[in-house]
């Protein structure tokens, strides 16, 4: 039998069910505001966490040290360090080849601020998106081969085979997350956690925690030696950066990771992050959101759009002019991947649309499109349908996509062995994303069969996703401190997501549109209490027109909680995702 909806939503206006706290998770959350005198929301959290009364304190304050795994867990771990090591102490040349992605370049800067302390240096090499595609390519391999002793490959490499052995006058060291074959190229080391003979116990790292852990052993290697390594507590802000922006799962040692790299980012000591922080106009602590939304895009702008190495140089750059000066083009190249992706995101929803939301896949593909946006473009389709999801854009007798998946089903292992069937030129990645390339005369079958494929993983199984809250606020119970206590949960995000509180039966005071597409509101109960409220996108859908011709009738408000700081002062508002007629 069905648990009853919270509050009796069955249909919201975005077409949810709305699920709330079992009765068990109830009286959980009672138990533990009696045993730990938290807040009830703040325990509600919690019990949804699985958190137990006696892992409170732990969990709400994660230390590094109880959490990181040892480096040496990973295979190939301790001959990748003691080779850069040996590359380091011999003062040979040493290559770090990135992918163009955030990830990629948090990886690159880490080794390069890394040597730099060490006062060594090396040399970037960051391909382009367009003319050389992902991952290590041979060309550019032979070439780095020619003038330097060892190659890292850092967030790729591990299914570069040809790439990899036309560098054979080199080293060449894998650091990288990505789903692994059955056979490993030819590196000296590929230290990988979704290596097929690994464990997955880490399969969740990024590539820039891979890189931090191989830093790890390298200061352990050294010290053995009687010789201390840089700081690495002072480079956790790339890896929180990278962690966020990779959609890695804030879980585990990821969340410790993130909450110690916010921190340190706080600090504004890293030039590039400084000056991009500043031409964003961020004027709060940052944050989870600010990651992935503000300081991420504009990181990627240059793969996307522009020269692949910018976001990297950014990143690893400690002089504040350069800073400045790359902060300011990979905004600009921001702007631009902005209109870039508009013009393909209505062209892919319409396509997409008229193919069907209710595919196990929903894709689209165009003559054209721009290889640097369909990754976003795939993402905005995923979070429209609740369906995993691929963009492909067209040139000559190609197409390159991206995809993006929903949780739970596997999208990367998917695309790796419809090109192991070969229906696929190239395509790999993880969970949640993935790229692939695909023979213009072979797209149909190729998404067929993916389709498939996930179908069998449960992909379309259902329309749009239940919409899970935390339990029932009244609007006078949501004040600063109360928000302070719930992020001290955080931080939220993919794998962890915010909490979601329902305010019951409320009367709108205020409805208006701001600008073209968002709604703010203001509502309240009884009491005389009231709460702001602001529903970005509104107007895409029904939430917005609903809302704003309310007719005085009330309804149940669903939403997350924040702090909104504007000219100086801050207050409480419920960032609105969803609402019901009472």
């Amino acid at each position: 039998m069905t648990d009853r909806a919270f509050l009796d939503v069955e249909c919201s206006a975005t077409g949810r069910r709305w699920i709330g706290p079992s009765a068990d998770a109830d009286r959980l959350a009672e138990a533990m505001v009696q045993e730990t005198r938290l807040p009830l929301p703040l325990a509600r959290v919690l019990v949804s966490r699985g958190v137990a009364p006696a892992d409170v304190q732990r969990f709400l304050e994660p230390q590094l040290r109880d959490l990181l795994p040892d480096p040496r867990s990973l295979k190939d771990m301790e001959a990748a360090a003691a080779r850069f090591l040996r590359a380091l102490k011999g003062r040979e040349t040493i290559a770090v080849f990135a992918d163009y992605d955030v990830d990629g370049g948090a990886s690159a800067a880490l080794i390069l601020i890394w040597l730099r302390a060490m006062g060594w240096q090396a040399t970037l090499y960051i391909p382009d998106r367009i003319d050389e595609g992902y991952g290590p390519n041979v060309p550019a391999m032979q070439e780095l081969a020619r003038d330097h002793r060892l190659i890292l490959c850092v967030d790729c490499g591990t299914l570069s085979h040809e790439p990899i052995a036309a560098a054979a006058a080199a080293d060449v060291v894998v650091l990288d997350h990505h789903l692994g074959a059955e056979t490993l190229p030819p590196a000296l080391a590929v230290v990988n956690p979704n290596r097929q003979d690994e464990s997955g116990d880490l399969g969740h790292l990024c590539a820039a925690s891979v890189v931090f852990l191989m830093l790890v052993e390298a200061n352990r290697q050294l010290r053995a030696d009687g010789i201390a390594g840089p700081d690495l507590l002072a480079l956790l802000d790339l890896v929180a950066l990278a962690t966020v922006a990779d959609v890695a799962p804030l879980t585990g040692v990821n969340r410790a990771l993130v909450r110690q790299g916010l921190k340190v980012m706080a600090r504004r000591e890293r030039p590039g992050l400084v000056a991009l922080a500043d031409i964003a106009r961020m004027d709060t602590a940052p944050a989870a959101y600010h990651l992935g939304f503000i300081l991420g895009p504009r990181v990627n702008a240059g793969g996307r759009i522009g020269a692949a190495d910018l976001g990297a140089r950014l990143l690893a750059t400690a002089d504040p002019h350069e800073a400045a000066a790359l902060a300011e083009r990979l905004d600009a190249l921001n702007t631009e991947r902005r209109e870039i992706e508009l013009r393909v995101r209505d062209a892919a929803l319409a396509q997409a649309e008229a193919r069907g939301f209710d595919a196990p896949l929903v894709w689209a593909a165009g003559e054209g499109w721009h290889p640097g946006v369909v990754g976003i473009v795939a993402a905005r389709l995923k979070e429209a349908t609740n369906r995993p999801a691929v963009v492909i854009g067209l040139a000559g007798d190609e197409g390159k996509g991206s995809g993006r998946s929903v949780s739970g089903v596997d999208l990367g292992a998917a695309i790796h062995r419809v090109a192991a069937e070969g229906l696929l030129l190239r395509g790999g990645g993880h969970k949640m994303a993935a790229g692939l390339t695909v023979a213009r005369g072979l797209l149909e079958p190729a998404m067929d069969r993916l389709a498939e494929l996930l179908a069998r993983q449960g992909a379309g199984a259902g329309g749009p996703a239940d919409l899970r809250l935390d339990g029932l606020l009244m609007p006078g119970a949501a004040t600063p401190g109360l928000v302070e206590e719930i992020d001290k949960a955080g931080p939220f995000g993919q794998g962890a997501p915010a909490p979601r509180f329902a305010f019951a039966a409320m009367a709108i005071t205020q409805a208006r549109r701001i600008g073209e597409t968002h709604l703010r509101v203001t509502f309240g109960d009884e009491t005389g209490a009231r709460l702001e409220a602001v529903a970005f996108g509104a107007f895409d859908g029904p939430l917005g027109p609903l809302l704003e011709g309310h007719a005085s009738a009330r309804f149940h408000m669903a939403g997350r909680l924040e702090i909104n700081h504007w000219q100086g002062r801050s207050k409480v508002q419920l960032r609105l995702e969803d609402a019901a007629r009472a």
